[in-house]
């Protein structure tokens, strides 16, 4: 799909779909368009059309230009933000697909600046997103919109919006492969084609190169697998002198059965999705030769398959990380901490100002926030700050969880080892947080994102599709190319 911007006059003419975005107290703008196409405001009246937020009414206009017209509500004014305007322009798209028409020009009663020509063009092409490639398409499921006209729009912020949008889409393509196509192989192989596309610098280590790194947590997650695991490294400089150093580490877990703590049958579907920390960072990286923030960017994923066999690793194992640090396995199905403890440890010796991790980490936080809130944990108060100011603008939801509690800390303490690795249901994405922190240089910045409850979804809504979402994507674009020097 390619967004442009368009003037509203012109290119009105132009299209063969009209999408408007009208907010509650704006019914009276439809009054302009009655000789586009004759009808429309009485059709709205006699549909007793609410615009509420979400409601959509579509016109077909036979012979007129445009012949179709679509109408989405956003329902009051005064609870109106850019992200609905994001989820207006999805539907707008979605409905204009559905009835066949393969352009479309969006326009709303608003001066659209560049904030909003950036919400725009995401909601578009979100809206567009399908993950069809593995089935017969039935041809009333075929038609898409192929260009879309935002009026009045903001080139340059459409140019980066669309460019935002298309990173969570291949994180989403990636989280929703399934285990016998993704697999840390071939995990690595897709990291290697961005590299080579955004010409990044790429490494990645197999488990030869693992063991002689100790990163022994890594391959005690990976060891009951046929495929060994990887640690993969792509690393983005600047043009001129870099502003800062930011590590983003994804759990690239390609499929978790839970281990010998095996997980229930509904509980292990969708597990293909616990790659998606990974996919956002390849999703994340896949826009940035584009976009091209002052800072230097390191992806770093620790990808490995918790399979069972007898290779397995146990629980009441003992195990040691790259840090020196022992951890006694309490439970096998919280694997993802123990790949990322390596990775963190790795990512701190490349000496970043500021280390942000994202992962499908704990079933604790989703109980938590719900399904459509992620977690945030941090040692530092300003990068949570500038976190969540990138999710507010992003409109993926993150809320920021509490780290201070001592006595909850103490639940990661083994009489054994320096760490076991759960502290259990109670405080779960606290106490994961919590473990994460203990491989994390001091002095350094750190965030976890824990988007365990937001990964996929089973229906549909808004500029989210049934299946994987590529939650954070955006955030942690919007996040990178709004860092200050002082990074």
């Amino acid at each position: 799909m390619k967004v442009l911007a368009a003037l509203k006059e012109e290119q009105r003419l132009k299209s063969s779909a009209l999408g408007l975005l009208l907010f509650e107290e704006e019914k009276e703008l439809l009054d302009s368009f009655a000789s586009l196409c004759p009808g429309l405001v009485g059709q709205v009246e006699l549909e007793r059309f609410t615009f509420k937020k979400g409601a959509c009414l579509f016109r077909a206009c036979p012979g007129g230009s445009p012949s179709r017209v679509f109408v989405v509500g956003l329902g009051s004014e005064k609870k109106g933000n850019n992200d609905v305007f994001r989820e207006g322009a999805a539907l707008l798209v979605k409905a204009a697909s559905a009835a066949g028409a393969s352009d479309l020009q969006i326009w709303t009663g608003h001066d659209v600046d560049g904030p909003l020509s950036l919400a725009l063009a995401e909601g578009a092409h979100l809206g567009g997103y399908r993950f069809d490639r593995y089935r017969e398409v039935p041809d009333e499921e075929r038609g898409s919109v192929e260009t879309v006209y935002i009026s009045g729009g903001d080139e340059e912020a459409i140019e980066k919006g669309s460019l935002m949008a298309c990173s969570q889409m291949f994180a989403r393509d990636l989280a929703n492969e399934p285990g016998n196509v993704i697999n840390p192989l071939t995990l690595a192989d897709r990291a290697r084609e961005v590299a080579d596309q955004g010409g990044f610098e790429c490494r990645i280590y197999d488990e030869k190169e693992l063991a002689e790194m100790n990163m022994g947590l890594l391959l005690a997650v990976g060891g009951g697998s046929k495929t060994p695991p990887r640690l993969i490294h792509l690393v983005y400089r600047p043009e001129g002198e870099a502003l800062g150093k930011v590590a983003l580490v994804g759990k690239g877990i390609t499929f978790d059965t839970g281990g010998l703590n095996l997980k229930p049958g509904e509980h292990m579907r969708t597990m293909k999705g616990d790659k998606t920390g990974a996919s956002v960072v390849l999703g994340v990286f896949r826009s940035l030769a584009r976009l091209r923030p002052p800072v230097e960017v390191h992806g770093l994923i620790g990808a490995a398959e918790n399979a069972v066999d007898s290779y397995s690793y146990r629980p009441d194992d003992i195990v040691r990380g790259r840090k020196g640090k022992t951890v006694e396995i309490d439970n096998t199905d919280a694997e993802g901490r123990l790949t990322l403890a390596d990775v963190l440890a790795f990512a701190c010796e490349l000496k970043p100002s500021i280390v942000v991790d994202i992962a499908t980490l704990t079933g604790a936080c989703a109980i938590a926030l719900g399904p459509y809130t992620a977690g945030l944990l941090s040692n530092d108060d300003s990068l949570a700050e500038e976190l969540l100011g990138a999710s507010r603008r992003s409109g993926e939801r993150f809320w920021r969880l509490p780290m201070d509690d001592e006595r909850l800390r103490k639940k990661l303490e083994s009489p054994v080892a320096d760490l076991v690795n759960s502290g259990g249901r109670e405080g779960g994405a606290l106490t994961a947080a919590m473990f994460l922190e203990a491989f994390v240089d001091e002095g350094i910045r750190w965030a976890h994102l824990d988007i365990a409850g937001v990964d996929t979804y089973k229906e549909p809504f808004g500029y989210y599709s049934k299946g994987a979402t590529g939650f954070g994507a955006r955030t942690l674009l919007d996040f990178l190319t709004s860092l200050e020097p002082e990074v």
